[in-house]
């Protein structure tokens, strides 16, 4: 971000961040992921725009499968082949390949969910009038990494309830006094850092993407309403990288939806790993 807000500020002296006089640049703030609220100011269930757009997409996932699976058939309508291909990426190549066809069925319903759900608040950083993910302010992802821990020792300590702990904390094949430094490392590494890398990627990742969209798509509005002259033509290389960047948001969304996914399946594999 600085490098890039740098290289404007090469190319018009008079650009400067943070300031809101006419004909000088203003770049993207972190204060637009603490938006002002907008519905029940002043009470418990306070919302601002962020909370809205969760809401709509929750409400548009419930819409959509319930769309494409009430009269499911042989010959698949445009919304059934969708939702069939997403629910068989995650079935067969998260689950089934990781956990095997009998543990992936116990655990399916929840990957699913975190899949979907998370590439639904993803998206919304490119849908037109929304602009920001659902997943950029830590809420969200915290909450899902928490319940993908709880999973992770649910489902450890349901099948080996003593050596899911003892192992994890004490390897075996590990020399007894190197216990002392091996023991706080594998504590700390599983059962403390693993929630705070799933919550942390997932957000930082979201929070990257809307600045970058942001200042390639404000830098454009500015070089073509706010400069005169040659000037003008730097709008039309920023509107290009935005537009770039928009294509690898996308790809950035779903494959954050995916990283997250696996990774909580790779989770509950260890869990239920008979080396435990």
């Amino acid at each position: 971000m600085a490098l890039l807000l740098n290289a404007l500020n090469s190319v018009l002296p008079f650009a400067t961040d943070g300031e809101s006089e006419e004909g000088v640049f203003v770049g993207p703030s972190i204060a637009e992921f603490f938006p002002e609220a907008v519905l029940f100011v002043g009470t418990p269930f306070e919302m601002n725009r962020i909370m809205m757009i969760r809401i709509v997409v929750l409400l548009s996932l419930m819409l959509f499968f319930y769309l494409a699976t009430r009269r499911m058939s042989l010959i698949p309508s445009r919304a059934q082949s969708i939702a069939e291909l997403g629910l068989g990426l995650v079935r067969v190549n998260i689950a089934e390949d990781l956990l095997g066809k009998k543990d992936a069925a116990r655990f399916l319903p929840l990957l699913t969910t975190f899949f979907f759900l998370i590439l639904g608040m993803n998206i919304t950083g490119i849908v037109p009038a929304m602009n920001i993910a659902g997943t950029s302010v830590i809420g969200i992802p915290l909450l899902l990494a928490v319940v993908a821990y709880v999973v992770f020792i649910y489902a450890g300590l349901k099948k080996h309830p003593v050596a899911f702990l003892r192992n994890s904390l004490f390897p075996p094949g590990v020399p007894w006094p190197l216990y002392i430094i091996v023991t706080p490392i594998e504590f700390v590494s599983t059962f403390v850092l693993r929630p705070i890398t799933l919550t942390l990627r997932l957000v930082m990742n979201m929070i990257v993407g809307h600045l970058l969209l942001v200042l390639f798509f404000l830098a454009t509005s500015f070089f073509f309403f706010e400069v005169d002259g040659v000037a003008k033509l730097f709008g039309v290389g920023t509107l290009a990288f935005g537009f770039v960047f928009t294509l690898f948001e996308i790809l950035v969304a779903v494959l954050q939806a995916y990283v997250f996914t696996l990774l909580t399946t790779v989770y509950i594999q260890l869990a239920l790993a008979d080396e435990h």
